[in-house]
């Protein structure tokens, strides 16, 4: 039976790494973080974040080390030729070629079928290394999920989360070590562009796709998670409590939101603080800029307050 992969994608900052760690805890599921970094930052690393989960550098932590040696492709040159495919081939704006490749009439590139044979070999080494059923990946990157629902070996489910976008432009005005700043402008398009290719998706999944709201998560935490565990054929008890705390371990992500390392009891809520300190021009201009897909996703144009229905879920067949 082929290892079943729980890709989430949307725009970077929309809380994947908090629900990647708690999925974390669910016995027959393991969360890598954002692979597709994994070259870029594990063996070139010449990218920002090159810290695994577990607190030790990725190159030297046992679970990545034990990986790396055992799969193909894992290689200094490999490794080059792997980020020239992605900067090649797994752009948003590539999201309808991968998916006419993998589900339509269309045969993939070899670059781009090489590169999936990859990413499939690696997948099945980390399900077997962790003794996990579900591999919860958090790359982000629509096209990537694109290419890999053409594969027979795999079990590809998308996980679509979803952020106000004025939420995301606050986040990006904030200095960050791992991330650069972003103009209004600037987070708003790669916003737009980021969800309109992820709901491409929706389109050739076969009933695989999920979409899931940030702003739920925070506020209905229990009932969100529920609903992904069954999404992705996870059994067992919901690690999130009645009052929406969940106990974090240890984890073996590849990049993503620092508080990948945090230990122990975590409340899981969302960051707001741009009601209050995003400027009104901002605001204007995400009225304006998203509007169409702010009301899609439930979100008002103009209002502090972005919505407050419990649970705002998206599942196609």
């Amino acid at each position: 039976m082929p290892p079943t992969i729980l890709y989430i994608t949307g725009m970077t900052r929309c809380g994947s790494t908090m629900i990647g760690n708690v999925l974390n805890e669910v016995p027959g599921a393991v969360h890598v973080g954002e692979l597709h970094f994994l070259w870029r930052n594990g063996i070139l690393n010449s990218g920002t974040n090159s810290t695994c989960g577990c607190g030790a550098a990725l190159a030297e932590c046992p679970l990545w080390s034990d990986i790396s040696s055992s799969v193909d492709g894992m290689d200094m040159d490999t490794a080059r030729a792997m980020v020239s495919v992605q900067e090649r081939r797994f752009r948003p704006r590539h999201t309808p070629a991968r998916l006419a490749e993998s589900r339509g009439p269309l045969h993939p590139p070899a670059d781009v079928a090489w590169a999936t044979s990859v990413f499939a070999e690696l997948y099945r080494a980390i399900a077997d290394r962790c003794a996990a059923r579900v591999v919860v990946d958090g790359s982000k990157t629509p096209a990537e999920a694109a290419a890999l629902l053409g594969r027979d070996d795999l079990d590809v489910r998308v996980l679509h989360v979803v952020r106000d976008p004025r939420a995301t432009v606050f986040s990006y005005r904030l200095d960050k070590s791992y991330v650069r700043r972003k103009s209004a402008a600037r987070s708003l398009r790669d916003w737009s562009a980021a969800n309109l290719a992820s709901e491409l998706l929706s389109l050739r999944a076969n009933g695989n796709y999920l979409r899931v709201r940030h702003e739920d998560v925070g506020r209905a935490p229990r009932a969100v998670i529920g609903e992904i565990m069954r999404f992705a054929g996870l059994a067992g008890a919901n690690p999130v409590d009645p009052a929406g705390r969940v106990d974090l371990g240890g984890n073996h992500t590849v990049t993503g939101n620092p508080d990948r390392l945090n230990r122990g009891p975590v409340a899981i809520r969302c960051d707001e603080r741009w009601r209050a300190e995003l400027p009104r021009p901002a605001r204007l201009l995400a009225a304006v800029a998203a509007g169409p897909q702010l009301l899609r996703y439930g979100y008002p144009l103009m209002a502090r307050d972005s919505g407050a229905t419990p649970v705002d879920r998206e599942r196609t067949s």
